[in-house]
């Protein structure tokens, strides 16, 4: 069983590139692309990908918007993975908030993507490693702000 993408990008290079790449793996498939956030909500429904590749910055429909749309689709929905050239942590907080599975910078290797597309299609999320390490540091500047670490009760 393949993992069935839909790719998502303004630009119609990049979008071919990704496609290129994923389609050197067996167990990945392209079945759809979309130029802009309103057409990437419109494929997600038509295609039923199990990962959209999302571009940060879209025209028609912002890409938060997007995938909040996406997300809230019938079940099961796609996992979303938001790339971007942009390295900044308002563009992580807003993904984390709307819900996206990843987040990776289009300058990651490719193995990085694939291996992204591999775990959201799980369920597992993955971010760009200069990402994870930005958000652990301020969860734990944050944490001793607070006072010790409290772990919930799995009650």
């Amino acid at each position: 069983m393949s993992i069935r993408v839909v790719v998502t990008d303004d630009e119609r290079l990049v979008r071919s590139g990704f496609r290129m790449t994923l389609k050197a793996e067996p167990d990945i498939e392209v079945v759809g692309e979309a130029a802009g956030g309103l057409e990437a909500v419109e494929r997600a429904a038509i295609q039923r990908p199990d990962v959209v590749l999302m571009d940060i910055r879209m025209p028609t429909l912002d890409s938060l918007e997007a995938t909040r749309r996406i997300l809230v689709g019938p079940d099961p929905h796609p996992r979303v993975i938001v790339l971007t050239t942009f390295d900044l942590d308002e563009y992580v907080y807003e993904v984390l908030r709307v819900g996206a599975s990843g987040f990776l910078l289009k300058e990651a290797p490719e193995d990085q993507l694939v291996a992204a597309i591999r775990v959201a299609a799980v369920g597992g999320s993955m971010f760009a490693p200069s990402v994870t390490r930005r958000l652990i540091e301020e969860f734990a500047r944050s944490s001793t702000r607070r006072g010790r670490f409290q772990p919930r009760s799995r009650n």
